[in-house]
């Protein structure tokens, strides 16, 4: 790697994660800057770090309660101008505007101290500390919402049957999103009160289904986030369980949908064996599940949209929307789909509804029945590209979505790619812009050709960044704006003249 790369060290500061991957992403678009992070410095960090060439010995030193900021820079006047940005970013008091510094309590015993009747922690620290705050959470009465990643399998067995004794939920880790008692937790959005509750392994899957209720004139009584293992057979699905006792529980609840990719087989079992013993209704949504004995009282969903209209009593969304009239098809040469997603549960429910067209598809992330990219060389390619191996080192793309601008000007570049869909998702925590990033890159690399740009957005115009804005600004250069994830995906098959077999967007019966 060229250019000249330094580091500083600040003892025993801590900051929040997201914090630090969005300061990080200001620092390393600036001119002269190859690349740049901060990030506390634990093994797991600094490795990352290392991998990425922003550490050298003075990064090396440090412990995991310590912050490292690493720049690589053009030159070394650039990189040292730089860190001086970035310490007089970390600097500022928290009332820099104008009001005076707030005090914020830097323990979970003097946050409740100062907030004495809460009753939800949300823990964002790396996570090799993850857990023990967790458990100090719980243990004074907390439940649990764990932003963190990079927790063992272990620790989060050992925590969720601790919490499970204390009749506590611990949503994660890796649980990104989450809405309780009308409030958004974490990359959320804005959508209306109402009897519908969400039970969600997946963060954008929660966020489709919510906003799609939303767009249908339903709401949301609470959506609980399990994080992506709590289905696996060694977790055994225990706070889904408990999530299901307390939307069953809940009077302001009277239908309720689970959404995951399929669960561990005996997972799945007591999950169904559970929603059976239950008065009230319920949508299961397996993205990719089949031959599923259902109890009575549920109805499976093939896709998030599926589950969203079924949610609503069957009401139909985006019935207006005729993908056959929208279509144009690209020249015969350019056979292939390149969707490069954001979010894991769009990408997988559109690996769904190619394949319910027949047709064959590789992903990073494949479905039952898709292939991995690596046998799947050339045609459809679906990738998820908040997959560890894009987001090493990284933020997640929806809150840098410039983690998506190398492969697609290089799907723009091909001569083989007709389609290219996409997903914008916005909302609370997301990058303030998507659509406007979007649109500077396909303005910058996008030929006037043949290739078709498809996308959809998830979210409301109640979320910061406004779904009809995002939409429009889409529009303006030249991308096709789908109503759901779903539909885009069928519009982007019928541009090349497939469609299901059946409607996959559908309702299930």
């Amino acid at each position: 790697m060229s250019g000249v790369v330094i580091n500083e060290v600040r003892r025993g500061f801590y900051l929040d994660s997201v914090a630090l991957m969005r300061l990080s992403r200001v620092i390393a678009e600036r001119a002269g800057v190859e690349e740049a992070a901060l990030m506390m410095g634990t093994p797991t960090n600094k490795r990352i770090m290392a991998d990425a060439g922003l550490l050298v010995v003075a990064g090396q030193a440090a412990e995991g309660g310590d912050l490292v900021i690493g720049i690589r820079a053009d030159s070394q006047a650039r990189a040292n101008e730089v860190l001086q940005e970035a310490l007089s970013e970390l600097d500022k008091p928290a009332g820099h505007g104008g009001a005076a510094p707030q005090w914020r309590p830097r323990s979970t015993r003097a946050a409740l101290k100062q907030v004495p009747d809460s009753n939800l922690a949300l823990i964002s620290v790396p996570g090799d500390f993850a857990a023990a705050e967790a458990r100090k959470a719980l243990r004074r009465g907390l439940h649990v919402m764990m932003f963190s990643d990079n927790v063992s399998l272990a620790a989060e067995v050992a925590l969720k049957h601790e919490a499970r004794a204390l009749g506590r939920l611990v949503m994660g880790p890796d649980c990104g999103t989450a809405i309780i008692n009308g409030v958004p937790l974490a990359f959320a959005n804005a959508v209306p009160r109402g009897p519908i509750g969400l039970i969600g392994a997946s963060g954008t899957g929660l966020q489709e289904v919510s906003c799609l209720i939303a767009q249908g004139g339903g709401g949301i009584s609470h959506a609980i986030g399990v994080g992506g293992r709590d289905l696996k057979e060694e977790v055994g699905g225990i706070t889904t369980l408990m999530a299901l006792d307390a939307l069953d529980a809940d009077p302001g609840t009277k239908h309720i949908v689970l959404i995951s990719k399929p669960p561990a087989a005996g997972v799945a079992a007591r999950i169904l064996e559970r929603i059976g013993a239950s008065a009230k209704s319920f949508t299961i949504c397996f993205i990719g599940a089949s031959d599923l004995a259902l109890p009575v009282n549920a109805r499976l969903a093939d896709t998030l949209k599926a589950a969203a209209e079924d949610a609503l009593g069957g009401v139909g969304l985006g019935t207006g929307f005729d993908p056959a009239a929208r279509t144009g098809r690209p020249t015969p040469e350019r056979d292939a789909v390149w969707g490069l997603f954001t979010g894991g549960t769009l990408c997988a429910e559109a690996q769904v509804i190619f394949r319910a067209a027949g047709q064959s598809v590789g992903s990073n992330a494949p479905v039952p029945g898709a292939l991995p990219l690596d046998r799947a060389a050339t045609g459809h390619r679906l990738i998820d590209l908040g997959a560890d191996e894009f987001t090493h080192g990284r933020p997640h793309p929806m809150i840098d979505p410039s983690v998506r601008d190398d492969v697609l000007v290089e799907a723009l570049a091909s001569s083989r790619v007709g389609v290219i869909l996409l997903d914008v998702v916005i909302g609370f925590g997301a990058h303030a812009d998507p659509a406007g990033h979007l649109a500077h890159v396909l303005t910058a690399h996008r030929r006037p050709d043949d290739v078709r740009v498809i996308a959809s957005v998830t979210g409301t115009d109640g979320d910061p960044q406004g779904r009809t804005a995002q939409a429009a600004k889409l529009e303006a250069a030249g991308v096709m704006v789908a109503p759901s994830n779903a539909d885009a995906a069928t519009l982007a098959l019928a541009c090349l003249g497939c469609f299901p077999v059946r409607d996959p967007t559908s309702r299930s019966a």
